[in-house]
């Protein structure tokens, strides 16, 4: 059998508003944009919601309007995609890495408490809601980091790539921080190929993203080429950047969201059997989830080889391969990247759960379509592999 590592789903209506783009003449960004823009936003009920390109590229867009400078420093997880630290360095500021927790590969309250008092100067925080496990930001005690973050005046962007549709406390993932930046890329909870979401209830950084997603120009195309009058003139105010999500983009995202919460219910079966069939396992760490059954995205399903393991990840990934199974790591740590390592003098010792979970960390399968006999064949395989 052969078992991908993920499968996009495409089966609602997709093509028909792929369709009504083509049909209509106008490929890049236009209404269609505008409607997932408004959908999304109240999706996550949140007040702005601007579509870009990728989800890197809202992050870049979302700490330029921060206000984040060269000399600034950072705070960002050192168990992330390379993108979380890299829109840090777009602006010339510096990274601040910080360890995470065991079993969610999440910062928390207090690894963000004792990094406040090492680095006191650090006045901006990217916070990921890794796997599509939201991040404690709020508690019933006040002592959430979204809490400490307003408290200590430190300003919050929040990569949300893997936490569509994920919530904590009954609250959307997008309506908290400062900024949230959302990824639509081909293997994400829900796809528009290539694709990102900024969210905010900040209309001054709302204003500032929608002119600098666009080469800093201060009116929208669109309302340019659709009014009934000559309306060609515009001026650019900003040296801004070419981020903006075509139509066609959105006619995928547009049908994606339709189905979303559907996605998640689905995905959240998947996890739940691996929970159940594998908690047995001496060999294997399984991911620790601190919120409500229905509050979890369930993007990744990760694992670790623990000590116990008798054979490596590495050699475990491609007797996965052998089998027809597709697997993946998230991720090698920012720690153990040569440019972050080597430009940063960063110690392994400073990083020990990062470090821990690297040493093991492997990525099941998991998505909407994931039948029970592909799950079934995935479980078995575990089993034989590790208990040979």
């Amino acid at each position: 059998m052969k078992v991908p590592f993920s499968k996009v789903t495409c089966a609602g209506n997709e093509l028909k508003y792929v369709t009504e783009v083509l049909e209509s003449g106008w490929l890049t960004t236009a209404g269609k944009t505008l409607s997932f823009e408004n959908k999304f936003a109240e999706k996550v009920n949140v007040r702005y919601a601007c579509a870009v390109n990728s989800c890197t590229a809202a992050l870049h867009l979302g700490i330029e309007a921060l206000g984040v400078q060269s000399g600034d420093k950072v705070f960002v997880p050192d168990m992330t995609f390379t993108a979380s630290a890299e829109i840090v360095r777009y602006m010339g500021a510096d990274p601040v890495f910080l360890d995470v927790e065991y079993g969610t590969s999440l910062i928390t309250p207090e690894i963000l408490k004792k990094a406040i008092a090492e680095h006191p100067d650090v006045k901006y925080l990217v916070v990921v809601h890794y796997g599509g496990q939201s991040a404690e930001m709020l508690n019933t005690s006040g002592t959430g980091i979204m809490d400490i973050c307003r408290k200590e005046g430190i300003k919050v962007l929040e990569d949300a790539a893997h936490a569509f549709p994920a919530k904590l406390g009954g609250r959307m993932v997008g309506s908290w921080g400062d900024v949230t930046c959302f990824s639509f890329y081909a293997n994400k909870t829900i796809t528009t190929g290539e694709g990102g979401m900024l969210t905010t209830n900040d209309e001054m950084i709302y204003n500032r993203v929608k002119i600098m997603r666009l080469h800093g120009i201060n009116r929208d195309v669109w309302d340019r080429f659709t009014s009934d009058k000559p309306s060609w003139e515009y001026d650019v105010v900003a040296p801004g950047f070419k981020y903006n999500m075509p139509d066609v983009n959105a006619a995928i995202g547009l049908a994606q969201l339709e189905e979303a919460d559907r996605f998640r219910d689905e995905r959240q079966v998947v996890a739940e059997r691996y929970l159940e069939k594998l908690s047995d396992l001496e060999m294997v760490d399984l991911p620790v989830s601190k919120v409500l059954p229905g509050d979890h995205a369930w993007h990744l399903f990760p694992v670790v080889l623990n000590e116990k393991s008798l054979i490596s990840r590495n050699d475990f990934i491609q007797r996965m391969a052998d089998r027809g199974i597709g697997t993946s790591v998230h991720y090698k740590p920012m720690h153990r990247l040569s440019y972050y390592r080597d430009n940063y003098q960063l110690d392994p010792l400073n990083f020990p759960v990062a470090e821990k979970i690297w040493k093991g960390t492997v990525s099941l399968p998991i998505f909407p379509s994931m039948s029970k006999e592909e799950q079934n064949y995935v479980i078995d395989e575990v089993r034989k592999i590790l208990y040979p």
